[in-house]
């Protein structure tokens, strides 16, 4: 099994989370190959198995109402999730920030929706593979 990662979005508008060595992330987002990002972050174990165990909690007992969720709360955060439910699941908006909770230089991105129990499935991979081999 590769490395822990999570990839929300299609061809057209995504952006992925994935673990380049112990405690250093990257962030990669796209648009039509037309808006990318690629940066690192600095982000421990612990603390992407604490935002995928609150994105499955929020998902699988969902209120029909927008959230927010943050990878961490601290002022190292690259990237926060607001979803907005559609139909069985969720449309993202991604703010990308990558100097942190920086208002001076993020970029969000649209996501298109995401029925529930795929979310779920990816979020659940997620936490898995944090846990292999640790």
């Amino acid at each position: 099994m590769g490395r822990p990662r999570i990839r929300l979005g299609d061809d057209v508008a995504w952006v992925e989370l994935a673990e380049v060595e112990e405690e250093s992330w990257r962030v990669t987002a796209d648009w039509s190959s037309r808006l990318t990002a690629d940066f690192t972050a600095y982000l421990t174990t612990e603390e992407v198995a604490d935002f995928a165990a609150r994105m499955l909690a929020l998902l699988r007992t969902p209120s029909g109402e927008d959230f927010a969720e943050r990878v961490t709360p601290g002022r190292n955060n690259p990237l926060t999730l607001r979803g907005e439910p559609v139909e069985d699941g969720y449309a993202f908006a991604v703010r990308l920030t990558p100097h942190g909770d920086d208002a001076v230089c993020q970029l969000q991105l649209e996501v298109d929706p995401v029925g529930n129990a795929d979310l779920c499935e990816l979020f659940e991979e997620l936490r898995a593979s944090l846990a292999v081999g640790r």
